[in-house]
């Protein structure tokens, strides 16, 4: 199998577990604070080296952490390495906290 076959079947597995798990906002933002902060900012809104992923729809954040995942986005090699360390609950917990910021 080539690569996108296999991050295809990946993210498929992923969204489809994820309707199972109840999304945490405290859980999210405690995540947040411990992985994120350093980078985008208490706020979410990033920096000049950082984008801003505060208001991200939910799927718009859980599609770009997969990517990170699965090797297909290629922007940051520290997102790459802190995505990898993040299950689907913790991923869905970070994408419902960062889209309640605006």
């Amino acid at each position: 199998m080539n690569k996108l076959t296999i991050s295809t079947m990946l993210a498929a597995c992923v969204l489809l577990a994820a309707p199972g798990y109840a999304a945490d906002v405290a859980a999210g933002k405690a995540r947040a604070e411990e992985s994120c902060v350093d980078c985008h900012g208490d706020d979410g809104k990033g920096d000049d080296e950082s984008p801003a992923i505060n208001g991200m729809s939910v799927e718009k954040f859980t599609k770009a952490m997969q990517e990170y995942q699965a090797g297909t986005r290629t922007k940051s090699q520290k997102m790459i390495k802190e995505a990898k360390k993040l299950n689907a609950a913790q991923i869905a917990d970070l994408a419902a906290y960062y889209a309640t910021l605006k």
